[in-house]
């Protein structure tokens, strides 16, 4: 029987599915990069989603190098331990740094000798040789010297007790000073002296430790007048303060250095060697004595 055409087109405008606004029903989906009015196939499908992994591939190629570049800054500003803030720090921490930060501050203004260019420059070759009057060298060799040309027992027992309170002041420091390390507020290589009384490091000061014990120990075993004996402890105190002027110790240093010489006067005196004994040691470094 024979399908009259008005009747089909009356029932295909009838039909809701037919509507303008439901025509998208009828139609497959689209991709959103494919141009409008054109159908998606097996292959296509299958080429597309090939390309879009052949274009991830090298976005995630460039972003591993970018990533590790970033690691890698981040790494070289990390910040030494000493800058770092630590968190819940204790009473006992925040108070020892501190004072540990009014000590670099103030050793940094008060080393106005450091270099030639400092605010006192000028005369910094006389604080250089106040400085060198407490270095361990000149005193070693100094009392060395007045030992051989002594003639009493007397004089040649304070000598010998002089000069092995030079040697332990000398060795009990260089110890120190290696165990701690502490630089200086301002950075200056040592000199030569330095280098062979081992005085490299800052803590504790080798100058007012040995200008320390020096004057007590001559205040205790010499008769001077009242002038010299005031002329004798400033300069010790001058000695010492003579490295902050040169920015080669800090306050703290100089202060501990002054502390452990007048604990070596006292270890000293502790362990006296008696004359029997110094007039041994003399015979023995003149290798005139002959053992019975």
């Amino acid at each position: 029987m024979p399908i009259n055409p008005t009747r089909s087109r009356i029932r295909d405008r009838n039909d809701p599915i037919n509507r303008p606004e439901f025509m998208s029903l009828n139609q497959p989906l689209r991709n959103s990069n494919e141009p409008r009015g054109t159908l998606r196939r097996p292959g296509s499908l299958k080429r597309q989603s090939s390309q879009q992994q052949q274009q991830q591939q090298p976005q995630n190629v460039q972003q591993e190098p970018l990533e590790n570049n970033t690691e890698d800054r981040r790494e070289s500003v990390k910040l030494p331990e000493e800058d770092c803030i630590q968190l819940n720090p204790s009473f006992k921490g925040i108070a020892m740094n501190s004072l540990l930060a009014i000590d670099i501050c103030m050793s940094k203004r008060l080393g106005v000798c450091a270099y030639s260019h400092s605010s006192w420059g000028s005369v910094r070759s006389m604080v250089n040789l106040l400085a060198i009057t407490g270095h361990g060298i000149p005193w070693i060799v100094g009392t060395i010297i007045c030992l051989t040309r002594s003639n009493t027992m007397a004089g040649q027992e304070v000598l010998v007790n002089l000069l092995l309170a030079l040697l332990l002041d000398v060795m009990t420091v260089a110890g120190m000073q290696k165990l701690v390390k502490r630089k200086g507020p301002w950075e200056m290589t040592p000199g030569l002296f330095d280098y062979i009384a081992m005085d490299i490091y800052s803590f504790p000061a080798a100058h007012a430790s040995r200008a320390a014990m020096v004057s007590k120990f001559l205040l205790s075993h010499l008769v001077l007048a009242v002038p010299l004996r005031i002329l004798l402890v400033l300069w010790a105190f001058l000695a010492g303060m003579s490295r902050i002027l040169l920015g080669r110790h800090h306050l703290t240093d100089v202060g501990f250095g002054f502390a452990l010489g007048y604990l070596h006067f006292n270890l000293v005196e502790m362990v006296w060697l008696p004359s029997n004994t110094c007039q041994t040691l003399i015979s023995i470094g003149k290798l005139t004595w002959i053992p019975l």
